[in-house]
């Protein structure tokens, strides 16, 4: 056996089940050794797209995903799904070729272990077939145990090496859970006990422990919001607000900037999340609880950092809390049923005979699309129409790869998601400019007869753009003639249609209710609605 092997077994026996990737030369013999001992392969048609897939598997289904590329080229085309990643702190494992060592001249050479460091990932190499156990076992530990993005470099030469001695794959123990000292506790305990009106925001860091949480709030009568990635945490708790930060509805920014005391836990209260710091009234006291010391206070100064896991955290706050009324009251109660949700809200209908309203799309999306549904979505203007309109069942319902702020993630996102969870409708809310970019995975989507609803929010334009520089600039460079994207959806394999009213997405309903034997691409060109509400805020943080 040789290393290249060595490296697919040994990532197989460890519980590996998911790889995506480009196959090259450098990459050829690692990709099929993991095939071979079982991992399945997904293709696809761009490295970029093949490590946000890997991506959205592992945040949906909460396992290791893999990636495969070939060297130089074939890495620098995955560094932004791989940045991307790494910002979210995704337990992903990168297997990159890599050149030889003697290989100074190869076109292929880049310092990928400088490349992968730039953008926030961890770079690990295996040195020699003497160390390739211990250099995997290394690099899963980190990806899995630190749930981090880890670049595995596999050199040419040292995969072709001849491995003397194989040894058994024994999984690493993973480590304890942190829990938090006593004192933390019994002051995260008192902080509580004082709040009159205590709002908990819940993110990346919480998604496993969303029953502490609504435990622990029912008990000090917290309200609770999440921050965008961990949308659907709280979906069926009725004092959930939903996303707190700039997705935010008017009725969640009135309660959360009303509140005495915010809680984040497992959530950075980032300028996101905390709209700038708007969120946070001048008098409010703030509380972090998070796995990871350094992410106390990290964006924003707290009264009180408790170092811990969220779930054992809220476990044992809650094993001496006093139950308290706190912010929920009756009078609460009925205005989050009344108007807790973005579609709720009143608003001026800018559809036209050629456009349709982005927010009359999303409630009719909303109203027709089957509860058990997996979103994935995009960046651009319109993203906030999907983010805030569309229901999601839980937070697995949910897949948001927007650390980088990169357009033409979401279909790839959409792709990984929907291998992760088949029992869902995969659904993929796009901008045009984002499906564009991305159009090559159209292919891989009908290769793999992914029963796949895609929406595209069509501006013809890089709509954030267009409304942040306004019509008295040159905008000729950020708009572009109408593409008929339902035409390239059919040229691909899928089935497409053009929206301009609602009662266009009549095609819609009659593939939900046929065989959905192929996926169908929403070509739905929308009305300008003037740069949508958090735009605004999302372009302060710029």
């Amino acid at each position: 056996m040789n290393v290249a092997r060595l490296v697919g077994t040994t990532l197989a026996g460890l519980g590996a089940e998911a790889v995506f990737g480009v196959v090259g030369s450098g990459n050829f013999e690692v990709t099929n050794a993991l095939r071979s001992a079982g991992v399945a392969f997904t293709a696809a048609r761009h490295e970029g797209g093949a490590a946000t897939m890997a991506d959205a598997y592992a945040r949906v289904s909460g396992k290791l995903a893999l990636v495969s590329v070939h060297q130089g080229c074939g890495l620098t085309n995955a560094l932004t799904g791989i940045g991307e990643a790494a910002k979210s702190r995704t337990p992903l494992l990168v297997l990159a070729a890599d050149t030889a060592g003697s290989a100074v001249r190869s076109n292929f050479r880049v310092d990928q272990d400088a490349a992968v460091t730039a953008v926030g990932a961890v770079a690990e190499r295996v040195h020699s077939a003497e160390s390739a156990s211990a250099d995997i076992l290394r690099a899963y530990r980190k990806a899995v145990h630190e749930r981090r993005t880890v670049v595995l470099n596999l050199p040419l030469d040292v995969q072709a090496q001849q491995v003397v001695e194989e040894h058994e794959v024994t999984r690493p123990v993973p480590p304890l859970p942190v829990r938090p000292h006593p004192s933390a506790v019994a002051e995260l305990a008192g902080v509580l006990a004082e709040a009159e009106r205590p709002v908990f925001v819940a993110g990346r860091g919480a998604l496993a422990a969303g029953g502490e949480l609504a435990g622990l709030a029912a008990k000090c009568g917290a309200l609770l919001a999440t921050s965008a990635v961990a949308n659907g945490l709280f979906t069926e708790d009725p004092w959930s607000l939903g996303i707190s930060g700039g997705f935010a509805s008017p009725l969640a920014v009135e309660l959360i900037s009303g509140a005495d005391l915010v809680v984040g836990w497992g959530c950075a209260l980032n300028m996101w999340t905390m709209r700038q710091g708007s969120l946070i009234g001048s008098g409010t006291k703030v509380a972090q609880i998070d796995d990871d010391a350094s992410a106390l206070g990290a964006h924003r100064p707290v009264d009180l950092g408790v170092v811990g896991d969220v779930a054992l955290t809220a476990r044992d706050v809650a094993a001496g809390a006093r139950e308290r009324a706190g912010y929920r009251e009756p009078w609460i109660a009925r205005r989050i049923a009344e108007h807790g949700r973005w579609r709720t809200e009143s608003y001026v209908d800018l559809s036209s005979d050629e456009r349709i309203d982005p927010r009359t799309l999303s409630i009719a999306l909303d109203d027709l699309l089957p509860s058990e549904r997996l979103v994935a979505v995009d960046s651009g203007n319109f993203m906030g129409y999907p983010s805030a309109y569309l229901s999601v069942p839980d937070e697995a319902g949910f897949c948001f790869t927007q650390a980088f702020q990169s357009i033409g993630l979401g279909l790839a996102t959409a792709i990984g998601a929907a291998l992760a969870r088949p029992d869902r409708l995969p659904v993929a809310a796009l901008g045009d400019g984002g499906a564009l970019m991305a159009a090559a995975e159209l292919e891989t989507v009908a290769r793999l007869g992914l029963p796949m609803v895609l929406v595209v929010y069509n501006d013809a334009a890089y709509g954030a753009e267009v409304h942040h520089f306004g019509e008295g600039a040159d905008l000729g460079a950020v708009r572009f003639p109408d593409t008929d994207l339902a035409a390239v959806a059919r040229g691909y394999g899928l089935s497409g249609i053009t929206v301009r009213s609602v009662a266009d997405l009549a095609g819609l309903r009659d593939w939900l209710d046929g065989a959905r034997d192929r996926a169908l691409l929403v070509d739905a060109k929308i009305a300008s609605d003037g740069g949508s509400w958090w735009l605004a805020e999302a372009f302060k943080g710029h």
